[in-house]
């Protein structure tokens, strides 16, 4: 696949609903329409819907800025969505995760440091994408670090940028600044379909 199946708008031929909604999301934290974005403007309601979740996911739970980037990277890794990565994996770093951390969740491995934080999330994130809930065990954990509102954060993290990597995926944009994809395909989970990389 190498054609871009949802090609951005240029700004002149942008309905009413499609410049409106650009206009917000300049305005906004966002400071640009970029990424997901450019193919979800074909779909000026939908996309409104999503900006507005997404900018409280990214901005607005709460949860310190690392640990919102390693919910959405392993995210992005579960999906082995190139473009998701490439865009979260510089802000992981620049939020100041671990560098050692981002490289082990790229390969799909449980990083051998973390905090009890960075754990918690970690394997929580995890658990819900690969099994479709997290354990008891892992629940548990994480009400008693973050709270429900905090577990239901990091279950809408894990949705929405799980909504955003099948979008990207489909809609195949160019990688930033020439970047080869990072990210090689994991081995195959029973049950799961595996994009192939």
């Amino acid at each position: 696949m190498s054609e871009q199946r949802f090609p951005p708008i240029a700004a002149e031929d942008m309905n009413e609903a499609q410049r409106a909604l650009a206009q917000t999301i300049a305005s906004g934290p966002r400071g640009g329409v970029r990424g997901p974005f450019l193919a979800l403007m074909h779909h000026p309601v939908l996309a409104d819907r999503l900006q507005a979740l997404g900018e409280h996911l990214r901005y607005g739970t709460g949860m310190p800025d690392p640990l919102v980037e390693l919910a959405i990277i392993v995210t992005a890794r579960h999906w082995g969505c190139q473009y998701e990565w490439v865009a979260h994996e510089r802000l992981a770093r620049k939020a100041g995760l671990d560098p050692a951390i981002i490289d082990a969740v790229a390969k799909g491995e449980v990083p051998s440091a973390m905090s009890e934080d960075e754990a918690t999330v970690h394997a929580f994130c995890r658990e819900a994408l690969e099994q479709g809930e997290p354990s008891a065990a892992r629940y548990d954990a994480a009400v008693a670090r973050f709270g429900r509102t905090g577990v239901l954060d990091l279950l809408a993290l894990c949705g929405y940028y799980g909504l955003l990597a099948t979008v990207l995926n489909t809609a195949n944009p160019p990688l930033p600044d020439g970047i080869a994809p990072p990210l090689g395909a994991l081995p195959h989970r029973p049950g799961l379909p595996r994009r192939q990389l």
